[in-house]
């Protein structure tokens, strides 16, 4: 098929026709699509989306198929991904993958979803309309921009209407794609503003929540000035998209630049998106991608997950994981240990501090059961063997769940490296992964799949 167009560059206050490119993400079903039975149904069992959560994202102008997805959850960093839902003017129209089971699909398999809207653009950016048949953001004045208000109640109905379609609940958040122009040019600044609270006010009525993607020193400029020095004038959006290319996987609009295009407290905390590195092609399980690359954090951002496994007063987590002998045998950890092979079913003593016959009877009887060699100790394999039980579920930046909490602790005991065993996947975490994988041999991927889960539950530590 032809080359698809790509993301417009993240622009400063005034973009020549030259520094113009298509439109962003992924796109759309047809335009208006009517809410369906069967996707309303498929609808009560997905989660809202995006939910809470900090990691990466990415997008892509058509959505991938679903053997991709899967293989990219497996093996990238990315735990988010953008889709074009509806609007005239997005840059893939159509979208042979895109259906409520793919969408049910990908929410099941963890996967948080962006849903975009690229309907009218400003009407003073040389690239629309891009099909003929579009339409431009009126500018006319008379009534507070009442043809632009219309124009943007009018395209968040018909977001609402392809989310509902999909199955993309009620709660979720729906982006509308706002392609960088020059906002010093009053009428078109001033009947984009419009638009956009318009989209934000019929959003909020029909129980979404609002987004708005657009570039650091455009839309997003325009969008902060008006937060700081008129925020009566309009309904600001809920969220905000920042396209700043740096190459900086954070939240920051800031670093490095002569202005502040969006001030540090503006859509905090947890209320932004940053698209911080343009069209480039990723492989991940020897699936390649033409992506752009983003990082994100929205609702609470993540949170700690999962429960944490105790025997009473004594607790599984631990700072270290030490080797136990009938010579050095810290009463604290000989405890921890007990709890520990409790839990794994080969002992059903007390849980205290001493080294005695029982707890020395199951070291040795989980030792033969991992095939490890037995020995009057319990060795930092051991721990780590015994620490890592449980489904070998994908675990990457950004989650947060019991399993992720099982994975810190095998791997504080594999490492030596100290993790908050919070259940929640973030930066200190991510780092530890890559380096125990680094160690025994692994990609540096920061993903714990299931290759990883196979060598964390051998004990593998080198």
């Amino acid at each position: 098929m032809p080359t698809l167009p790509r993301p417009l560059r993240p622009a400063v206050a005034t973009l020549t026709a030259t520094a113009v490119t298509a439109g962003l993400l992924l796109a759309a079903p047809a335009a208006n699509p009517a809410p369906a039975a069967p996707a309303a149904s498929a609808a009560a069992d997905n989660p809202v989306t995006p939910g809470n959560f900090t990691g990466y994202g990415f997008d892509q102008c058509v959505a991938p198929e679903s053997w991709k997805m899967d293989t990219w959850m497996a093996e990238s960093p990315f735990s988010a991904v953008g889709i074009y839902i509806s609007g005239d003017s997005r840059g893939c129209r159509e979208q042979p993958n895109l259906s409520p089971a793919w969408v049910s699909h990908q929410l099941a398999n963890g996967w948080r979803l962006l849903p975009i809207t690229l309907g009218p653009q400003a009407a003073c950016h040389p690239g629309f309309p891009r099909y003929g048949d579009d339409e431009t953001i009126k500018t006319r004045k008379n009534r507070n921009y009442r043809q632009a208000r219309r124009q943007g109640r009018r395209e968040a109905t018909t977001a609402v209407q392809a989310a509902q379609a999909l199955g993309i609940r009620p709660g979720s958040t729906l982006w509308y794609d706002l392609e960088g122009f020059d906002i010093s040019k009053n009428a078109c600044r001033e009947s984009s503003i419009r638009f956009l609270g318009a989209w934000t006010n019929r959003l909020h009525a029909l129980d979404y929540v609002s987004g708005v993607y657009s570039s650091a020193g455009s839309g997003i400029k325009m969008l902060d000035q008006v937060r700081m020095n008129r925020p009566d004038l309009i309904t600001l959006p809920d969220r905000v998209w920042i396209a700043r290319w740096d190459g900086v996987a954070n939240l920051d609009a800031c670093r490095n630049q002569p202005e502040c295009y969006v001030r540090p407290e503006g859509w905090q905390p947890h209320e932004r998106v940053k698209q911080y590195r343009g069209g480039h092609h990723e492989t991940w399980g020897g699936v390649t991608i033409n992506i752009d690359s983003n990082y994100l954090s929205l609702g609470k951002g993540t949170r700690p997950g999962g429960r944490g496994m105790h025997c009473k007063d004594t607790y599984i987590s631990r700072a270290k994981y030490p080797p136990l002998s009938q010579r050095r045998h810290p009463a604290r950890y000989v405890a921890t240990a007990k709890c520990l092979l409790r839990k794994r079913g080969v002992y059903d003593g007390p849980v205290n501090g001493r080294f005695d016959e029982a707890f020395l009877a199951a070291v040795n009887a989980w030792q033969e059961r991992t095939g490890t060699r037995i020995q009057p100790r319990f060795t930092r394999r051991n721990w780590v063997q015994a620490l890592a039980v449980g489904k070998a579920r994908v675990a990457k930046h950004g989650m947060s769940t019991a399993h992720v909490r099982r994975m810190q602790w095998a791997l504080t005991a594999a490492t030596g490296e100290w993790l908050n065993h919070r259940g929640a996947f973030l930066g200190g975490t991510e780092r530890v992964v890559k380096l125990w994988q680094g160690r025994v041999g692994l990609p540096q991927t920061g993903v714990m799949n299931s290759r990883g889960w196979e060598l964390l539950k051998a004990g593998r530590r080198r």
